[in-house]
């Protein structure tokens, strides 16, 4: 690891003021794997800006409404006992995503910026990476990839976005709070991330200096039943090979409201809008979530490595409705 000068942020606004006005400069806080990534030879800022002691944390509720500071690690909400109660699927989306010691350093906003785990990103010596530098081609494209991405993705990029919680937050609509040089701004995490197309250094619309300071996480309606149902190659903590957040609200044996996100499938966390507007309306039955799953994994981009998602995320999905729906047939 080369020489880099290390600050600690006293306030926002002193965080912010550094880092637009530095572009060689990266924040620090947990979850983001910075400090991996610079061992690796991956990112080599020239100044990294600790704002680990801002105050950015703690979860407060105003009516249907969460507000999460972004500093509040994975394990704070995940025993909060509100998440538990109006919002299980988030919950168990946290707890499958990584060991204790872990949820309590990885903090949610260092979660949501976490950057992918491609071997081929993450191994300076493989010279085709667009993701590190655009225009030189995508080694997954011809290499080992079981653990990347069918939907997002192109020839130019195929490397998965690893996030659990995110699953469970696109799919109710989060809306993460930033901090700007000129103020700050609020955008729905279902907008918050970039497919790579041509650009895929490119991964979310933070402008330079940007801090995420909050997240807002609207809450279930009292009936509404959910899971997150996460597919690996072994129990203990691992990433998804698929997964599947789902929410759904029921009339009987009619779907009233439905809410899908897969991961472990595609370039960012995936609302599967199409699955969704299948199962609105329509009977809680084997019929209509296997349809559902055909909508949610349409036109997937496979190489030889991940062929066998396209099967695998759709009986995922399929399992996890029907645990939604009460086990149905």
């Amino acid at each position: 690891m080369r020489e880099f000068e290390y600050v600690r942020a006293g306030e926002v606004g002193q965080a912010v003021a550094a880092a637009t006005a530095d572009p060689a400069a990266s924040y620090l806080a947990g979850g983001t794997t910075q400090l991996d990534l610079m061992k690796d030879g991956v990112l080599a800022p020239d100044r990294l800006i600790d704002i680990t002691r801002l105050p950015l944390g703690g979860i407060t509720r105003s009516g249907d409404m969460l507000r999460v500071g972004a500093l509040t690690t994975m394990e704070e909400l995940a025993t909060d006992p509100t998440v538990a109660e109006r919002l299980p699927f988030l919950r168990e989306s946290l707890l499958l995503s990584a060991s204790v010691q872990l949820r309590n350093m990885a903090t949610i906003g260092g979660n949501l910026l976490q950057r992918t785990r491609c071997r081929y990103f993450r191994d300076p010596a493989v010279p085709a990476c667009n993701k590190r530098r655009r225009g030189t081609g995508c080694a997954a494209v011809e290499g080992a990839a079981r653990m990347h991405a069918i939907l997002g993705a192109s020839e130019h990029c195929i490397a998965l976005h690893a996030s659990d919680m995110a699953v469970p937050l696109v799919a109710l609509d989060a809306v993460v709070h930033l901090q700007g040089r000129d103020g700050g701004r609020s955008v729905p995490l279902t907008e918050f991330y970039l497919v790579p197309g041509d650009t895929p250094d490119v991964e979310n619309v933070l402008a330079r200096g940007e801090l995420i300071t909050a997240v807002e996480i609207p809450l279930l309606p009292a009936d509404a039943r959910s899971t997150y149902l996460k597919i690996r190659d072994r129990v203990s903590y691992e990433f998804a090979l698929t997964s599947a957040g789902v929410a759904l609200r029921l009339d009987g044996d009619v779907i009233r409201e439905a809410r899908v996100a897969l991961g472990g499938v595609a370039t960012i966390p995936w609302r599967a809008r199409a699955a969704e507007e299948v199962l609105r309306g329509a009977p809680a039955d084997l019929r209509t979530f296997t349809a559902a799953a055909d909508a949610a994994i349409r036109d997937p981009f496979t190489v030889e490595g991940t062929a066998f998602k396209v099967e695998l995320a759709g009986r995922t999905l399929v399992r996890a409705l029907r645990t939604a729906a009460g086990g149905v047939s």
